[in-house]
């Protein structure tokens, strides 16, 4: 018993099951595919040559060059796109029928990968590693600059006690943290190590403009610590591109004076 559809034809087999067929490119009726893969005619095995492995895979004798990428792609790790296949020294289209050009039981292909996916992988691989030294490089920075912030804090836990702090303290800190901010800035970075480049130097140039706020308020202990009495006047580039694009700054000026008036006692 034989029934059509749009979709195909169902044909009743000797145990009262039903079949699926599919009209194929052609006109040749199969078998319904299952999983992406067509399952009539007999399976036959196939070798298949990649590079230095060698893999052994079972498909229907009349699956198509595409079918066959779709198996190899669990075995190999390569899309089906990325797949070139040989028979006899040929490529072979995905359309293409094994029994149509040849392909019989125990047939060798030949699996090569496309070259431009190569070259992409290749270069995917280069940048990862390019990454993942910068990030190493920022990491190392950080390090160092966490040493010099618990500097500064000791600094300014002396300063906003009252102790006098000389300037060499605050010359030397800030030569230190300058270095690191160039260290940052010769780091060539994409990706997450730009942003990570990016923060460490946002808090270098943070932990210099707080010096020059406590250099200033060391000088002029009168300023009762007021906020509005101390101005920031170191100057920074934009720091995007790296590879020196930063340049170290002037010496900064005290920016605070005494304004106090004196009354005389008779």
């Amino acid at each position: 018993m034989k029934k059509s559809s749009s979709k195909g034809a169902v044909v009743m087999n000797g145990n009262n099951e039903e079949i699926d067929w599919e009209l194929r490119p052609g006109g040749m009726l199969v078998q319904k595919r299952d999983d992406g893969v067509g399952t009539s005619g007999p399976m036959i095995k196939l070798r298949v040559s990649h590079g230095s492995y060698q893999h052994e895979i079972s498909v229907p004798a009349q699956a198509t060059f595409g079918d066959v990428k779709r198996l190899l792609a669990h075995e190999t790790g390569l899309e089906p796109k990325e797949q070139r296949l040989l028979f006899r020294g040929k490529e072979k289209e995905d359309e293409e029928c094994l029994h149509m050009v040849g392909v019989k039981d125990m047939s060798k292909l030949v699996l090569l990968e496309d070259p431009a996916s190569k070259e992409k992988k290749l270069q995917q691989l280069k940048m990862d590693d390019q990454i993942s030294k910068a990030c190493e490089a920022v990491v190392k920075v950080r390090s160092e600059v966490d040493n010099l912030a618990e500097k500064v804090s000791e600094l300014e836990t002396a300063v906003v006690s009252g102790n006098k702090v000389a300037d060499k303290e605050f010359i030397v800190l800030t030569e230190f943290l300058m270095v690191q901010l160039l260290k940052l800035d010769g780091i060539e970075a994409e990706g997450e190590a730009k942003v990570q480049r990016r923060i460490e130097v946002r808090r270098v140039q943070s932990l210099v403009e707080t010096l020059d706020i406590l250099k200033a308020r060391n000088s002029n202990p009168f300023s009762n610590g007021g906020n509005n009495a101390v101005s920031v006047t170191t100057k920074w580039e934009t720091f995007e591109g790296g590879m020196g694009s930063l340049s170290a700054p002037p010496p900064i000026p005290s920016s605070s004076q005494l304004t106090q008036d004196w009354e005389r006692f008779e």
